[in-house]
């Protein structure tokens, strides 16, 4: 039988390892994942354009090019990204560019939007970042990542 002094300076707790995945990795790391090719890409973009690539998962090595003022990204094959899994809403995000940068939102879908792990509406996107909707998981890279 425990007492309540030993009770009290009990320093036992629980830890959810689940939260603990690290989504925020450094770019270079990231550029030296991705391998030479896709640093050749990223280096004959234009300031102005920017890339999102999948480094794991589903989609991997898949590269979509953000070089419009508006990206749609869904289920719906009427988006500019198209991701065909039922955990994609068909009107899931959309990235939109102004002045030079890229904003990605939520377009009220049923699972939400993360980036780097945190459920988003909106934010703003840097070279880096995680951006994952349904079981896809990407990351952004501007023009000025590759050079």
């Amino acid at each position: 039988m425990v007492s309540a002094a030993e009770e009290r300076n009990d320093l036992t707790t629980t830890i959810h390892l689940t939260n603990l995945r690290s989504v925020e990795s450094p770019l270079a790391k990231l550029l030296e994942q991705a391998g030479s090719e896709l640093k050749e890409v990223l280096a004959g973009l234009s300031d102005e354009a920017a890339m999102l690539v999948s480094l794991v998962g589903p989609s991997k090595g898949a590269r979509y090019l953000l070089d419009s003022e508006v990206v749609r990204i869904g289920r719906s094959t009427d988006s500019e990204i198209f991701l065909d899994d039922v955990t994609v809403s068909r009107k899931h995000a959309q990235i939109i560019k102004r002045n030079k940068k890229f904003q990605l939102e939520d377009s009220g879908s049923l699972n939400g939007t993360y980036l780097n792990g945190t459920i988003t509406t909106s934010a703003e996107l840097k070279d880096g970042d995680e951006v994952q909707i349904g079981k896809f998981r990407m990351h952004f890279f501007s023009g000025k990542a590759g050079k």
